[in-house]
């Protein structure tokens, strides 16, 4: 599971019976001060979040599939929650 924000939408004329019903979100990973960030990433929304929205994601194929409840579903990334807030303690 890693945190990110919304930074934008994919928009597609033809897309995967898995897909259906959902839309796909661009991520960008959050990190803590001095590490290395990922770059922006594809996840299923599967919990109404928008741009902007601080979520969870599930980066993992297998979990992914667990939460859509299909385990033949192609998707590795999918969002499963917004996050109110975080708190970092050192």
């Amino acid at each position: 599971m890693i945190i990110g924000k919304v930074v934008g939408t994919v928009v597609t004329t033809i897309s995967h019976a898995h897909y259906k019903n959902r839309r796909l979100l661009v991520v960008q990973p959050l990190l803590a001060d001095g590490e290395q960030a990922d770059e922006d990433f594809i996840a299923l929304d599967n919990s109404h979040a928008g741009i902007g929205d601080t979520v969870l994601v599930n980066r993992e194929g297998n979990g992914a599939r667990q939460v859509l409840g299909n385990p033949d579903a192609c998707v590795i990334s999918v969002i499963v929650g917004i996050v109110d807030s975080v708190n970092l303690q050192a």
